[in-house]
């Protein structure tokens, strides 16, 4: 028993000094947010233009799929309240385009507002699921945790009450 409660401090003490190490700062592009367009992607204007705008989409996550009510406009809400009209720091990561199989490509990443992972706190206020991808995986530890500080505390997607039954892929392939 004594050995076990060693143990249990040790760990303790390796979390508080692993907390302790600065967090990197985050490289990128500064844009200024024009719209939520989903729960996933934002309408962005980069730096020095004034009029030609480029699709965003967060890394990490899943946002609910439209018309998986009421959960996507939940999201599509959260995002734009969160953002709208806000300068923000975009992150790429490894891959920094998507290229869906209808429309145009969209930028990946992640989006930064004072100090905030906002893809974090999407996940962790459960209104998204976290999704990772290879080889996007920066930040995947901590969107999995938030997620499951999401799930742990019942709220947004996973509040019992009125859970999100199905996921976005599922969703899609169900009604398509």
């Amino acid at each position: 028993m004594k050995q076990l409660g060693q143990w249990i401090v040790g760990l303790w003490l390796l979390l508080i000094l692993w907390g302790c190490q600065p967090a990197p700062t985050p490289q990128g592009d500064r844009v200024r947010i024009t719209k939520a367009v989903s729960g996933m992607m934002l309408e962005v204007l980069p730096s020095g233009q004034q009029t030609q705008t480029e699709r965003v989409r967060l890394i990490g996550m899943t946002a609910p799929a439209f018309g998986q009510n009421p959960w996507d406009q939940q999201a599509q809400t959260y995002l734009q309240t969160l953002t709208l009209g806000k300068t923000v720091l975009l992150e790429p990561d490894v891959e920094v385009v998507f290229r869906p199989k209808q429309g145009s490509s969209q930028k990946l990443a992640y989006v930064w507002l004072d100090g905030t992972l906002l893809n974090e706190k999407m996940i962790a206020e459960g209104y998204v699921l976290a999704g990772s991808r290879s080889p996007n995986l920066k930040y995947d530890q901590r969107l999995t945790r938030a997620q499951e500080s999401a799930r742990l505390r019942g709220i947004g997607i996973w509040n019992p009450n009125q859970p999100m039954r199905k996921t976005p892929g599922e969703f899609r392939k169900d009604e398509g």
